[in-house]
């Protein structure tokens, strides 16, 4: 390596060990991580709090790569830093069960705050981990809640409408702890941002209510002048657009859409270390300077950090701790659950609404949310305030007409704590928001999905809002529980899983429709956890079995009644989720159908 600055050498390395890993592999996008080099090395080397040794402590900034094709930029940077991600661990980057892999994954390699890899989902995601700061704030102060989030993104991320949504909603409620480094380097995969993109982000952004700052994005003084300037603004969410060159620093493809998603090449690669300073023939070379510049704070930072955890031991803390562990099963236990007699009709949205009400005295983390649809959806904790700009207080909040916004601010919500997220809309318009449901799934977070006026009794609005293939297509995603639920008593049960499950979302189909309340002969908790249980024994050894879910079980239950009048022994089978019932042992699956 040439003799160069520190800060110098270390962002040279950056781009080294991004490039070196992505030849390894074959496979990769070394031109987002050498474009961004100057942004990342400035903003963790002088602004960023955090504690390698404790990377989950509850006041450590977020980090967020929306951009998370150019995962390398961070992997080199939490090796750099000290995290547990080691040299040889870089080696293995997008090899299967390596710490590495092609996109970041939470819950997978430490550091790593939330997965990304659909682009803008990053974005959303830090939307909801500033509304998590301000909600928390609010209850417990900032001496013990002051974090900030910190995304950067790319253009890819600002083409796509999930940002655009959650933009606009952190910008009406000037989330000010919120700061958006925007990779501006005008270039995609399939060539110069211009064939599609021509807009002016920056004012589009300030049409949001966000403060906008442009600045060369590899003059770090600039960079850090920039990055203070949005700590200074306190009501808005800032947008850094840096103006970077991709792949900067490659001699022979900076600047071009060949470097954006392809390995350099041995050769390109020696000619680049050459143009920036390291020595073209070692590879993932780390100098003792840069690992001392990295890692020389961190003793400063624990040291910070176990200060927070002191403050931490008073009565607030505590309870801040408390909140931000999985709603537990004391808490539960404790619900005064809704019950009603039998043949009482109701729907199961409206039951739903009497489930929160209970679960709402005893479970702080419940926060809930619609897409503009609080009195059709009913997942409202009536009476605890909304969410509003100035005043992070309340128990709810308007998500506006933003599906899309919705499920992956949610995601947001989730990995930081505190909160369980509840946001609902209409069964058809899950479809809008897919993405972030899968996220929930992939990430095992909870999160709770409540889709109401399921099955065709959607009044007179006609085919586009009747959702005949939604619940087929909730239960094709992996790791997502769906709960169809046939009356008061299952939507209850339904709604217990629900947080119960501290490793995984929940979908909740419910019906706009009155259904009658059944009679049930088994404890319905127990029987809804198992996903499908007898719900109607025949009157003798059967030759029939109905199942059916939802809006259908009272049917099934009326047709057995004809079919035993007419000899034809009938058990009825209420299956309320396909996942839990799958789940269970052989045995007992027989014994039900």
């Amino acid at each position: 390596m040439t003799s160069q600055p520190v800060d110098q050498l270390a962002v040279a390395t950056i781009k080294g060990l991004a490039i070196d890993a992505i030849q390894a592999a074959n496979s990769g996008h070394p031109g987002m991580p050498m474009g961004m080099a100057d942004a990342a090395w400035t903003l963790w080397s002088q602004f960023l709090r955090f504690d390698p040794t404790a990377p989950t402590w509850p006041n450590r900034d977020r980090f967020v790569l929306s951009a998370g094709h150019g995962s390398m930029l961070q992997y080199a940077l939490l090796h750099l830093y000290g995290y547990d991600l080691s040299l040889e661990d870089l080696k293995q980057f997008r090899q299967l069960h390596s710490k590495t892999p092609g996109h970041p994954e939470y819950g997978h390699t430490a550091g790593v705050e939330t997965t990304t890899g659909p682009l803008g989902q990053g974005i959303a995601n830090g939307v909801g981990m500033a509304i998590a700061e301000a909600r928390l704030q609010s209850q417990f102060g900032a001496e013990l809640v002051n974090f900030r989030t910190w995304v950067i993104a790319g253009d890819g991320c600002m083409q796509e409408g999930v940002a655009s949504e959650a933009a606009s909603l952190a910008g009406h409620l000037g989330l000010g702890t919120l700061t958006v480094i925007y990779d501006s380097n005008h270039i995609t995969i399939d060539g110069r941002t211009e064939l599609s993109f021509s807009e002016d982000v920056g004012a589009r952004f300030v049409s949001y209510g966000w403060h906008v700052v442009r600045v060369d994005g590899h003059d770090r003084q600039a960079l850090a002048a920039a990055y203070n300037e949005c700590i200074a603004v306190s009501d808005k969410p800032s947008l850094v657009i840096a103006t970077t060159v991709i792949g900067h620093g490659s001699p022979g493809k900076a600047g071009s859409e060949k470097v954006h998603g392809a390995p350099l090449g041995a050769d390109e690669i020696k000619a680049t270390k050459l143009a920036i300073g390291l020595d073209p023939e070692v590879s993932f070379a780390v100098s003792a300077d840069v690992y001392a510049a990295a890692q020389g704070p961190n003793a400063a930072r624990k040291a910070a950090r176990l200060a927070w955890e002191t403050r931490a031991q008073q009565a607030d803390g505590q309870q801040l701790l408390a909140l931000l562990q999985p709603v537990s099963t004391a808490m539960l236990d404790a619900v005064q659950w809704p019950t009603h007699a039998l043949g009482t009709q109701l729907s199961t949205r409206k039951a739903g609404e009497k489930v929160l009400a209970a679960m709402g005295e005893q479970v702080p983390q419940l926060f809930c949310g619609s897409a503009d649809l609080g009195h059709s959806t009913f997942a409202v904790l009536w009476g605890q305030g909304y969410v509003q700009k100035g005043d992070f207080k309340g128990r709810n909040i308007h998500w506006g007409i933003r599906e899309h916004a919705m499920g992956a601010v949610a995601n947001g919500l989730a990995v930081t704590g505190g909160h369980l997220a509840v946001v609902s809309t209409f069964l058809v318009f899950h479809d809008y928001m897919r993405p972030a449901v899968r996220l929930s799934a992939l990430m095992q977070v909870p999160v709770v999905y409540v889709y109401t006026h399921d099955s065709v009794f959607v009044g007179e609005d006609g085919p586009t809002h009747q959702p005949v293939e939604t619940v087929a297509a909730l239960r094709t995603i992996p790791g997502l529980v769906t709960l169809r639920p046939a009356d008061l008593a299952e939507t209850t049960a339904s709604w217990r899983i629900a947080a119960e499950r501290t490793r995984g979302p929940t979908a909740l189909a419910l019906t706009r429709q009155n259904v009658p309340e059944l009679a049930h002969q088994a404890d319905v908790f127990d029987a809804v956890r198992k996903g499908a249980y007898v719900l109607q024994e025949a009157s003798k050894p059967a030759q029939l079995v109905l199942i059916a879910s939802g809006s259908e079980v009272h049917l099934a239950v009326n047709a057995a009644a004809v079919l035993e009048a007419e000899g034809v022994a009938t058990r009825v089978v209420s299956m309320p989720s396909m996942e839990l019932f799958d789940s269970q042992d052989k045995a007992y699956r027989q014994s039900v159908l």
